[in-house]
């Protein structure tokens, strides 16, 4: 049987500075969140990243996420958006 993933897409947009990769990654590694795929761009100085991450043993609940990675946003200069696979894709549908 496949093991249950709960997953969640995590984007980082804004201007590009040393360190928003790590800073972002440690986060989610501190939490038990696994990176599942993870891909990046900067573009005329603009960073943007996206990461494919599964929850599901994670030892803070989303929301807890949501707000953290807000938070880390802020303080780094991006901007930070969970969410969850199933909106993801229902707003990016066309």
């Amino acid at each position: 049987m496949e093991k249950f993933m709960n997953k969640v897409i995590i984007t980082v947009v804004g201007k590009d500075t040393v360190g928003i990769i790590a800073k972002v990654c440690t986060y989610l590694a501190e939490n038990k969140i696994n990176i599942l795929d993870i891909s990046q761009t900067i573009v005329s100085g603009y960073f943007n990243m996206m990461m494919i991450t599964d929850m599901e043993n994670a030892s803070v609940d989303f929301e807890k996420t949501v707000e953290d990675l807000d938070a880390l946003g802020d303080g780094i200069g991006v901007k930070i958006k969970a969410q969850k696979e199933e909106i993801f894709e229902s707003m990016h549908r066309l």
